[in-house]
Order: C-alpha cells, then structure tokens, then sequence
C-alpha cells in the first residue's frame, strides 16, 4: 500500500485565527444597514431573547439543525469555532434570509454596556439603555444555498455554553409579502480551552480538499468562509465515507508541546489504521512516523510568537478493501514523554 504523507501548506503554521476583525455583536453592528434589515436584526434580537429567558416557544415554521463544529486555538486566549447549520430551504419562498448567532455562557455571566454618562439619567432610564453583551452574537444577511448548508464562526473563551441560532425569511419592504417564517436552533456546545499548559490538539478536520488562497480576504469574505486560515482554505467533507479513488486527508494542529534545546518542538506522529471486520477490530497498515523538529521544521517557526504546530495526512484509498475504520493518530512529545491520541472513524465505500 502507498501512502502519501505531507504537512498541511506550510503557510498554516503562521496563521492567526484571532486576528479575524468582523465585528461580533449584532446590537452594535456598525455596518450600515437598511430599514427592512434593520427591522430583522431587532426581530430577531428579541425572539431569541423570548427563548432564551423562557417566555415564549421557538417558532418550528422554518427547521434550522447543528450539522458540525471544530475547535482551533486563536488567539486573546479565545477559542475560534467554524461551525456548520443546515435550514430547510423547501420551506423558504426565497432564499435570502437573516440569521442571527448568540452564544451564552451556562454560569450565566454577561456584561452590560450603558450607552450613557452616570448621574444624567434616573435609574429607570438608565436600566433601559444597557445593553447586554454576549460571548458572542453577530448578524449574517445570507442566500441560503441548495443544499441548505451554511458555515460560520465565533470566537468564546473556553467553558459551557447555550448556542442559539434564529433565522428570519428576509424583509423585502414589500407590503404585500406574506408574514416572514423564522426557527430557532439551541445548540449545546463545550468549548475546549487551549491556554493550558498541557499537550493538546484542535480538532481533527477531515478534509474533502485543502487548497491555497491567494488574495487577503476582506472581513465579510472571512465571514463566508470560515474554514479559511490565513492563505489556506479547508473545505471540510461532508461525511466520512470515501471512494476507493479518492483520499482520506486530515488536518489539525498541536499545542503544549515542549521545547528542545534548539527551541524548537519535537513532536512525533503515529498514524495507524485498524479495520472492523465481523470478528472485531484488527490492525491493518501504518504511516512512517511524522516528525515535527528543528530539522523539518522552518528555520523561523517560533512558538512564542504564537505559530501553531500542524499534522497533516493525505492517504490514497486505492488499496483499502471496502469498509470501515479507524484512523489512530498517536502524538508523543518527546522532551516530556508526554502522548495522546485522537481517533478518526471512516468508510471506504464498496
């Protein structure tokens, strides 16, 4: 069997997932907007407000479900989330629609904002005007695709939280358009924190193709785009089942490694594949061992200035007999000992 390893574009391992600059909270979007889009931001604001505090039902006119998520670390110690939501677009008389995302943290925490000066107005008044700001919330004005897949990301602290998504068929201005269907997707998410100090790895992305950017994106090219990490763009596959000509490729990255003396990491990856048959899981062939060092690494990779250490694996399926398996992805960080592994499961179609 042959197996082709590479590392993911070397270009990744520069990338700053919490450099993305658009703007996270929808009550203080400053893009400028509308009347009838404005109309659907507070629309929205305030169903969800209504489900979240438990005063009224989430609407079912429009079926809104959590298709998939994956954790990277970024950077003020937040945690980048890519995530993907499916909408029943047979229910949409068209396909615009506005979606509103609000994550609130399970202990409850929020800050409140006043919008004026204290002493200047009374209490009543004051209370009236705050604004309350979430982990995150933000507002996308979208066309709902054919498969009704839609992606996009937050960026939250580590920690518990209630995820909603709230989406509203869009307002045209036209008096006659019938009365808008809107759903609402709560969604529980636990968010891994990446700031300690200990070996651990994003979540493993399997991958349908990794391809290079070559222009900057704009922030709202970002926002359509969330699985775009600096000049790469991971188009993730949308299940795990592969053809025999076709490829099993994964992307993540490490974090917590040690250094060396050369300040460098050194990492080493295992990468094994167990297949399931009738009479229980077997051993069926390995990689060569992958290794992260000051030998295969950039002379400039640096940790401290915040690169991230990438795995990667693209393996041709040609020799795979039809079925399912298990890819066993062993990380051992030599200079401490330390190891983990993470487990990937995957069809070879017949």
């Amino acid at each position: 069997m042959q197996i082709r390893r590479v590392l993911a574009l070397w270009v990744a391992v520069f990338f700053a997932v919490g450099s993305l600059t658009f703007a996270q909270n929808a009550q203080k979007d400053d893009k400028k907007r509308n009347k009838q889009e404005q109309q659907d931001i507070e629309a929205l604001v305030k169903l969800v407000d209504g489900v979240s505090m438990g005063q009224q039902q989430p609407p079912t006119d429009l079926t809104v479900t959590w298709d998939s998520n994956h954790f990277v670390k970024g950077q003020d110690g937040k945690t980048y989330v890519p995530f993907t939501v499916q909408i029943d677009r047979s229910k949409l008389a068209t396909p615009g629609v506005a979606m509103y995302i609000r994550a609130i943290a399970k202990n409850g925490s929020a800050a409140t904002t006043p919008t004026g000066t204290a002493g200047e107005k009374k209490d009543e008044d004051k209370k009236k005007d705050e604004k309350v700001e979430y982990p995150w919330d933000n507002i996308h004005f979208v066309e709902v695709p054919a498969d009704g897949k839609i992606s996009r990301a937050m960026a939250v602290p580590g920690g518990d939280y209630d995820v909603f998504v709230a989406v509203k068929e869009k307002n045209t201005g036209d008096k006659k358009q019938p009365p808008a269907k809107t759903g609402v997707l709560r969604q529980d998410l636990t968010v891994p924190d990446f700031n300690k100090a200990e070996l651990a790895t994003s979540s493993v992305i399997v991958a349908d193709t990794v391809e290079p950017v070559q222009t900057a994106m704009t922030n709202e090219q970002q926002q359509e785009n969330p699985y775009t990490f600096g000049t790469m763009r991971i188009v993730p596959a949308a299940d795990q089942k592969f053809e025999k000509n076709g490829e099993l490729q994964v992307v993540f990255w490490i974090y917590g490694a040690s250094q060396d003396a050369t300040k460098k990491p050194d990492v080493q990856i295992e990468y094994n594949f167990h297949q399931k048959t009738p009479e229980g899981e077997k051993y069926f062939n390995k990689t060569a061992p992958q290794m992260l060092n000051a030998t295969t690494l950039p002379p400039q990779f640096d940790m401290a200035a915040g690169h991230q250490l990438p795995g990667s694996l693209v393996v041709p399926l040609a020799s795979f007999p039809a079925g399912d398996y298990r890819l066993e992805i062993k990380i051992t960080d030599k200079p401490s000992g330390k190891t983990l592994t993470r487990d990937i499961a995957f069809t070879v179609a017949g």
